[in-house]
């Protein structure tokens, strides 16, 4: 890896991104964690002085609708052909997608068999809290019962939480033509629709997507889903349009390094093909890294502060990622940008070095209030208790 100057970091930069969904009244203590095949356990929070703003990203939908496994995937860096082996999630669980990603939120996998109407389900307490609920289908199954759950979902939530951004993946289409894949997309999208008209909740706005998780779809539609609940993001896509118009490039993407999720990119156009090459730039990068990277006592994490790598491809156009923060990566493409690099480098490296300092000026911002959210927590909860530890329940 080529080496770059070492700038000063901002406090703080390797912490986790949260978002801005959090509720005073959310009940930490209604689950208790326990084994549910997750390693993070069910429903549970271990550290009740927690107060890290982390929205809850919940995946619903039939039983075998592929649930569990994109989340394995997008997350566990699981192969598709080992998500054959899941047994079907028979219990809530609940992940922190926090510890390795620059991103930072919760993900709950329900199982396909939930019951709304069970008076045991607490769904106002679940849905409170809630910043995107994922509706998965099974594109190659019979969907009008899948089509009666997602009504039954999606009402009950916005009565809750109208504020929750409803995502639905058309899943499993890698076995449709392309014609099939827009005909389904078409008549679910119709359907829904029709059925929320009729309710009398033409208001409510859902999004679809065709996923699989045998292509970089489900990555894509998933970064979409992520966008939606960051605040910071027209800031980001202004910082990138800015980048990539005084650097000569044509494409430029910030990219979760562990995830392979884009939290922003600029305002042109995303070509899939571009995305997945973007994706593939980090994997080489990392396995390179890996393999002739440091050994023994001096290894450390395959992507550093240090990563910077420049691939061109066959048809002329170059590739080039830089290492932003820990967890984040920027990735760009451009046909001009290899002449770039070798014939005005100080160029591509002040304008990156202007864009990085900008992104930490945005997320020290953030990290601030997180510290502060954390402090008011703490003395909150210490005045909840007396001084031999037990907790005082007001009246």
């Amino acid at each position: 890896m080529t080496s770059e100057r070492e700038y000063n970091e901002v406090d703080g930069e390797n912490e986790a991104l949260s978002f801005d969904y959090y509720d005073d009244d959310d009940d930490f203590d209604t689950f208790e964690d326990g084994d549910c095949g997750c390693d993070e356990g069910v429903l549970g929070f271990s550290d009740p002085l927690s107060c890290e703003v982390k929205p809850r990203i919940l995946l619903m939908g039939l039983r075998r609708s592929g649930k569990s496994s994109i989340q394995k995937v997008v997350f566990h860096k699981m192969s598709p052909n080992e998500t054959l082996f899941l047994e079907s999630t028979n219990k809530i669980c609940r992940e922190d997608v926090s510890n390795s990603s620059f991103v930072s939120f919760q993900i709950w996998d329900f199982p396909g068999q939930i019951d709304f109407f069970d008076p045991t389900f607490d769904y106002e307490m679940i849905f409170r809290g809630t910043g995107a609920l994922i509706f998965v289908i099974d594109s190659q199954d019979d969907y009008v019962e899948a089509l009666s759950r997602l009504h039954l979902t999606v009402t009950r939530a916005y009565k809750v939480n109208p504020d929750i951004n409803f995502e639905v993946f058309i899943h499993k289409v890698d076995g449709l033509s392309d014609d099939h894949k827009i005909e389904k997309q078409r008549d679910i999208h119709k359907r829904t629709n029709d059925d929320l008209a009729d309710a009398g909740l033409e208001r409510i706005h859902l999004s679809f997507y065709l996923t699989s998780i045998y292509d970089h779809s489900i990555f894509e539609a998933f970064s979409k889903v992520v966008q939606k609940l960051i605040p910071q993001l027209p800031t980001l896509e202004n910082l990138l349009n800015i980048f990539i118009s005084n650097s000569g490039i044509e494409k430029a993407f910030l990219f979760d390094v562990v995830s392979k999720i884009y939290i922003a990119t600029d305002s042109s156009p995303v070509d899939m093909q571009t995305y997945e090459l973007c994706c593939d730039m980090i994997d080489v990068v990392i396995d390179i890294s890996c393999i002739y990277g440091l050994t023994g006592d001096e290894v450390g994490t395959p992507y550093d502060k240090e990563s910077m790598a420049i691939i061109h491809l066959n048809n002329t156009t170059v590739q080039y990622l830089k290492e932003v923060t820990k967890f984040l990566a920027l990735v760009c493409r451009c046909k001009r940008l290899i002449t770039l690099v070798f014939a005005h480098p100080g160029l591509i490296d002040y304008n990156f070095h202007c864009f990085k300092k900008a992104i930490e000026e945005v997320f020290d911002v953030r990290l601030k209030v997180q510290r502060s959210r954390k402090l008011l927590s703490q003395r909150r909860w210490s005045r909840q208790t007396v001084p031999n530890g037990t907790q005082v329940h007001p009246h």
